[in-house]
C-alpha cells in the first residue's frame, strides 16, 4: 500500500475484506478469552461455573450482530467455539498456550499476499502472544481488585 494506504479505504472490496478478517479474528479471539477466563477463575478462585461458557460466548455474539457481524461469521464461531469446549480441559487450558487459536486466526487472516506472509509468520505469531500477555496481566488485576 505504501503512502497511499488512506485511498484503499475508499475501495469498498477492500473494505469488505478487511471487515470479513476482523469479525473472524475477533471471534475466535473472544473463544480464547473466554476459554482462558474461566480457567483462570476455576484453578485460582475455585469458580466452579465453567457450564457457562457457551451461554457467554453465545451472549456476546448475539449483541455484536447487532453491531453488523455477520451471521454466517456468527454460525461459523458458535460451531467452533462447540468442538472446542467439548476438548477443553479447564484445570490447564489457562497456562497451556492460551491464545494460540487466536494468533493463528491473525496470521490466516491478514490481508497480506500468502508468499509475504511466510516471512513474517514467527513475528506475527510471537507479537499477539506478547500483546495477550498484557491481557492476562490486566485480567488477573481486575479481578484482584
Amino acid at each position: 500500500m505504501g503512502t497511499k494506504w488512506v485511498l484503499h479505504f475508499d475501495d469498498e472490496k477492500f473494505l469488505a475484506s478487511i471487515n470479513k478478517a476482523k469479525w473472524n479474528i475477533y471471534s475466535v479471539a473472544l473463544q480464547d478469552l473466554t476459554f482462558y477466563s474461566l480457567s483462570y477463575l476455576n484453578i485460582f478462585y475455585n469458580y466452579k461455573e465453567t457450564n457457562k461458557a457457551n451461554e457467554i460466548y453465545e451472549e456476546i455474539l448475539n449483541k455484536e450482530c447487532k453491531n453488523g457481524m455477520p451471521e454466517e461469521i456468527i454460525l461459523k464461531a458458535k460451531k467452533k467455539f462447540t468442538e472446542r469446549l467439548q476438548k477443553i480441559d479447564w484445570n490447564t487450558y489457562y497456562n497451556s498456550w492460551p491464545f494460540n487459536e487466536s494468533a493463528l486466526t491473525l496470521y490466516e487472516w491478514a490481508p497480506i499476499a500468502d508468499e509475504l506472509k511466510v516471512l513474517d509468520r514467527k513475528i506475527v505469531l510471537n507479537s499477539m502472544i506478547l500483546k495477550w500477555d498484557n491481557i492476562k496481566d490486566e485480567f488477573a488485576k481486575l479481578i484482584k481488585i
